[in-house]
């Protein structure tokens, strides 16, 4: 039974004797090591982060954990955030654990049901602005200043508090960190924790080194790669659909100060590496997950990662997050047969 992590690393957090222990059973997700991709890339070492098997089916649980528990402790009823989908099932799922209201902005269009399903089950209050993430993320921070709401989003810093012990994680699982660290980049948040995470834990002399972080937007919605705000965003990846990252400046601290890199893929780079891993190693994630993968092998094409070392990819949420993709892009076609066990013996032997 896993303790969460805010209990599990409150040494490492910024926990008080007043801040409530709360917990869904978000943390120690699996690292799973890959066999066939690696192989047919040449790594040696290459681990998978599942991310997607926390209790909302994302990364997002371990930064909203703390977040709503330092709420709670500062006596907030309502919880705001803007989400393209991750976030808002997050919020609601500890808003209603902990009996609080939960205030959802929504862009209109171009956000996975299966992640506003989620809000809903879980009784936000869901309103849908006739514009983008960035401009609900601008009201939700004019709303939280104006009233005793509490904002969850990334650019609330205990979110970035909880969301570090993933690297804390990560390294525990392999003994030292890892050489090379790939993860998506949208609102920025995350490669902004797993560095935080990854530099405390070096200080602390739990691991010798520090990996180097590659970050990866979406073509369509890469500020940080092109240097200058996207106004309209657009990729495949509804997660990292995001053209001004509101950590976009500790995301270069983090690429800087590790000698890592923040590039970008395109569409078709992310979903070929989101087949490649369900179909060589049984992993199904949503396609914004993918980007690192797609990042990892651009990266490994163009000899920046060095083949002998450790790699790790972040793979941010479960494929039940966008499942309409698939029917979207399905390559396997459904055949039906009648009842007669001779004509599914045939079509077996014929496959």
């Amino acid at each position: 039974m896993t303790q969460g992590v805010l209990q599990t690393y409150r040494e490492f957090l910024p926990i008080t004797p007043a801040t409530p222990m709360i917990t869904l059973g978000e943390g120690d997700t699996p690292l799973v090591r890959s066999h066939r991709l690696a192989e047919q890339l040449g790594l040696e070492s290459l681990y998978f982060k599942l991310e997607g098997s926390n209790p909302t089916g994302s990364f997002k649980d371990r930064g909203m954990v703390m977040a709503v528990a330092n709420a709670i402790e500062h006596d907030s009823k309502t919880l705001i955030c803007a989400s393209t989908g991750n976030t808002s099932a997050s919020a609601a799922a500890y808003g209603a654990h902990c009996n609080l209201s939960t205030v959802v902005l929504v862009p209109k269009g171009n956000v996975a049901r299966g992640k506003i399903a989620q809000a809903i089950a879980y009784g936000a209050n869901i309103l849908v602005i006739n514009g983008n993430f960035d401009q609900a993320l601008t009201m939700v921070r004019e709303l939280s200043s104006r009233h005793p709401i509490a904002l969850v989003n990334s650019v609330n810093p205990y979110r970035i508090e909880g969301q570090k012990t993933a690297a804390f994680e990560v390294s525990d699982a392999l003994g030292d960190a890892p050489d090379y660290l790939c993860i998506p980049v949208g609102n920025a948040g995350n490669i902004t924790a797993y560095w935080k995470g990854f530099k405390e834990y070096q200080e602390t002399e739990h691991t010798t080194h520090t990996p180097q972080m590659f970050g990866f937007q979406a073509e369509g919605s890469a500020p940080i790669v092109r240097g200058e705000i996207i106004e309209n965003p657009e990729t495949i990846a509804s997660a990292i659909r995001i053209g001004n990252p509101a950590s976009w400046k500790s995301a270069l601290e983090a690429r800087d100060e590790s000698g890592g890199i923040i590039d970008a893929v395109t569409d078709e780079e992310i979903l070929a590496a989101y087949k490649l891993l369900a179909r060589l190693e049984g992993i199904f994630c949503e396609p914004a997950s993918a980007a690192s993968v797609a990042g990892m092998m651009k990266s490994v094409a163009k000899g920046l990662i060095d083949k002998d070392k450790m790699v790790v990819c972040v793979l941010t949420g479960s494929g039940l997050k966008d499942p309409d993709l698939v029917n979207q892009i399905a390559d396997i076609p459904l055949r039906e047969l009648g009842t007669e066990i001779d004509d599914v013996e045939r079509a077996i032997l014929s496959m």
